[in-house]
């Protein structure tokens, strides 16, 4: 039966058909760029929704799927989309004021006057307008325009037939929700991209400024500079994977491990549950050319983790570091003047003008060398000061990469992992992240594909300046001698751009009988079959592994072993809510806990507290953070101080890279500072009136429609596989709020049937308004710990008892 016929018999079968529609201009007409082949006529969409307010969309071509999609986004997080629109326009300062901060999702800026200069830079530069007409695959794809220009056409068409029926709070009647353009889906595309580069040295771009003018136009003097082995130290805090508001885990095992002899994935990113890097759940299907199910992130116009019928894959962020800084020397006579093998190059000064609330417009300049921006800091923790004779240039290949969307296309029309690989080695779009995959025929893989600059150890031990010598060992950071041609990245025969590493240097394992990632580097992906030999930039060889990535080495490799897995095995990894880190030192902290003279401990403050009642507590914790863990907070909130201790003083056997995954280990409980953490998390929680044994979902929860919602999951240091960070504020009753971690959750894997079996979970759900059905319902069945059973197939779609369906389109 065609998909057509089915179509019909819905209608047929009594389902309510609802047809939409909106008067208003095209994307083009309204100051997008011209596609290259633009659709004939208005875009049209059919969406189906099943349980859960997921969007099945359906269209002819990529115009009209993009337009479903940009439909089907805005009904469930308009206030969500219009707030980063704003901010890629440069808009910020003008609607909300110059001095508030943005919510993170685009750039790192601190201010909204920060993210206002460095996007209206990009804007008034015409960069992204540039990037759209680069030719593929250096360039986006027709496809991948065309999905741009119907994303734009549906948001317009949803918001022109809704928006005096908003009901968001956040953002009803609001004056800065309003129509977008191809260019501002796609400069949200580009800020993605650059959000481990220019999107993180933001504020040190716009406050960059020749110190003759530094003290007038900042308003102080600049900032000093740091010893090479501070900035060392800043730098591997900047770059670090571990306490970043993204990350994530994922495992894909292989046939040979599995009871029905095909691959299973399971895949677990931690991303923000508020603002613009939520993912929003749904199916796009265009009939005999694409039909993927997945998560994208908010504004994206494609899949970014999901499934075809044949094959499944998840990203985990990478270690591979995005940028690397040029380090000039200037002209002694203009410090807007630097020299490259002593000839005079003049920095291009860009004038940027952002209108501003309730104010004058601010108009600040931007310092552009052929290396990228010049940069004044990369975080509070890093100033590179512009001073008479020198100053760094930030470099970020992928500010000239606008292929992500087709690299996600690529995987959305995958059939196997092979074809994952080959849609990595043609796009080469992905900026931040590794790829995990499985598929139906039981192959597994991981490859850390990531758009890097040409970073090459050879390279840096050549080029690198005494600030390089220091950060590029510590953090991956090169900072090379932008004065001399001869340190230039150069180029792989391979690689779509220059200055970039090709598909044949980046780290893959294939069909190994498991393949992990826990944001950690490339190394111990498989812990019997290591990778080895890859540069430093793309993360580092035999160090110490995060708590989090020995854990699910200990769980994927026990779990192989064991053998005839199927997907219920992968559910019930994600929400084991083993801590590893209880199991290495929680029976010794209690053993210690019960020997301490008196039963007291001395607090930060000095006075001596009566702990003895958390001994017993944390000796009879079950290691687990579910949400019906009695034991679980105290630990949490003792390991949090506890782990602020030096490592080698923590423990009494250290890190070896012949034993990674167990150590180091052995709590030392002789360590200063432990007695000082029970001391002061006892009385913390006594404070906060919180018993010691209290189960954890009392006290580590959403609010949502006033109502609480317990929360299992555990911090970073916990090691926990389904992360949760939590927001501490003992006056509302503990953990109130989770400010990142499991976010879109999916299992899946293949029987003997045609369709994949697949489980998802989208643990904030689908829409952040407070008024919608699907606020709070997957999260819920987070809470409770029952997922969602994906409805791929089209039997399984007709088949939903809550199947509605929306013809959505535009009229000219």
């Amino acid at each position: 039966m065609t998909f057509r016929h089915r179509l019909r018999l819905f209608a047929l079968s009594g389902l309510v058909l609802f047809t939409v529609s909106a008067s208003l201009p095209s994307a083009a007409a309204s100051g997008a760029p011209e596609p290259r082949h633009p659709s004939a006529g208005g875009l049209s969409a059919t969406i189906r929704y099943t349980e859960y307010g997921i969007p099945h969309i359906v269209a002819k071509d990529y115009a009209n799927l993009g337009f479903g999609t940009g439909w089907a986004q805005a009904a469930d997080q308009v206030c969500t989309l219009a707030d980063g629109f704003v901010t890629v326009r440069g808009e910020r300062s003008k609607f909300f004021g110059p001095d508030a901060a943005p919510d993170f999702s685009l750039s790192s800026a601190a201010t909204n006057l920060s993210s206002d200069l460095y996007f209206r830079g990009v804007r008034d530069s015409g960069t992204v307008e540039k990037l759209l007409r680069v030719p593929a695959p250096a360039g986006p794809s027709r496809e991948a325009e065309e999905s741009m220009r119907g994303f734009a056409a549906g948001y317009n068409a949803w918001l022109a037939r809704n928006r005096d029926r908003i009901t968001d709070p956040a953002c009803r009647g609001a004056s800065w929700v309003r129509p977008v353009t191809t260019l501002d889906v796609a400069v949200r595309g580009f800020a993605l991209s650059v959000l481990g580069g220019q999107g993180r040295g933001v504020d040190g771009i716009t406050a960059a400024r020749p110190p003759a003018h530094a003290p007038s136009a900042a308003g102080a003097t600049p900032k000093a500079g740091v010893t090479p082995k501070e900035a060392a130290a800043a730098a591997k805090r900047l770059l670090s994977t571990r306490n970043a508001d993204m990350g994530s885990n994922a495992v894909a095992f292989r046939g040979s491990t599995t009871a029905d002899g095909r691959g299973l994935l399971l895949g677990n990113p931690h991303y923000p549950w508020e603002g613009g890097r939520r993912f929003w759940q749904s199916q796009q299907t265009i009939p005999g050319e694409l039909n993927v199910a997945g998560g994208s992130l908010l504004g994206s116009t494609t899949v970014s983790i999901g499934h075809t019928a044949d094959v499944a894959w998840s990203h985990t962020v990478a270690t591979g570091v995005t940028l690397n800084l040029h380090q000039l020397t200037l002209d002694p006579a203009d410090p807007t003047v630097y020299l490259v093998d002593g000839e005079p190059q003049r920095m291009v000064e860009r004038t940027v003008t952002v209108p501003v609330k309730g104010a004058a417009p601010v108009t600040r300049s931007q310092w552009w060398t052929r290396y990228g921006p010049v940069v004044t800091s990369l975080g509070a923790g890093l100033p590179l000061p512009w001073t008479a004779t020198t100053a760094y240039a930030l470099n970020d290949p992928n500010a000239t990469n606008l292929r992500m969307a087709d690299t996600s296309l690529g995987f959305s029309k995958a059939r196997s992992t092979a074809g994952i690989e080959r849609a990595l080695h043609r796009t080469q779009g992905l900026p931040w992240v590794n790829t995990i995959a499985a598929d139906r025929a039981g192959n597994t893989f991981f490859s850390q594909s990531q758009v890097l600059p040409r970073i090459t150890d050879e390279l840096a031990a050549r080029c690198s300046t005494p600030l390089g010598q220091a950060t590029y060992p510590s953090s991956g950071l090169a900072v090379l001698d932008g004065s001399r041609k001869a340190c230039a990245l150069g180029s792989d025969r391979d690689a779509v751009r220059p200055g970039i590493f090709g598909p044949g240097r980046m780290p893959t394992l294939k069909n190994a009988p498991y393949v992990e990632n826990s944001n950690d580097s490339a190394w111990l992906t498989n812990a019997d079959r290591p990778l080895t030999g890859y540069e430093r930039v793309f993360g580092t060889v035999a160090t110490e592994r995060s708590v989090r990535t020995r854990g699910a080495i200990e769980d994927v490799t026990a779990m192989a072993e064991r053998g005839r897995l199927r997907v219920g095995d992968l559910e019930r990894q994600q929400l084991a809510n083993r801590a590893p880190t209880g199991d290495l030192v929680a029976a010794d902290v209690a053993k210690w806990c019960a020997t301490l003279p008196g039963g007291t401990a001395v607090g930060g403050d000095g006075a001596p507290v009566d702990v003895s009642a958390a001994c017993p507590v944390l000796r009879r914790w079950d290691r687990s953070v579910d949400s019906d863990s009695r034991g679980a907070l105290l630990f949490d909130r003792f390991w949090r101080k506890a782990a602020s201790v030096p490592s080698a003083e923590l423990w009494k056997v250290p890190f070896d890279p012949a034993d990674p995954v167990r150590t180091p280990r052995g709590l030392n409980t002789a360590a200063p500072g432990l007695g000082r953490a029970l001391a002061d998390t006892v009385t913390e929680l006594r404070a906060a009136r919180i018993a010691l044994d209290a189960p954890l979902g009392k006290h580590q929860f959403v609010v949502r429609n006033g109502k609480r919602v317990p929360v299992g999951g555990g911090t970073e240091s916990l090691g926990v596989w389904n992360k949760i960070e939590p927001v501490w504020n003992p006056a509302a009753g503990g953990y109130s709020e989770v400010s990142a971690g499991s976010s879109y959750i999916q299992a899946v894997g293949w029987d003997a049937g045609r369709c994949p079996v697949a489980r998802t979970l989208l643990t904030y759900s689908q829409s952040s308004n407070p008024n919608s059905p699907h606020y709070s319902d997957q999260t819920r069945l987070f809470s409770g710990e029952r997922w969602v059973t994906s409805r791929f197939c089209e039997k399984d779609i007709a088949a939903s008892p809550e199947l509605r369906v929306v013809r959505v389109h535009e009229r000219h």
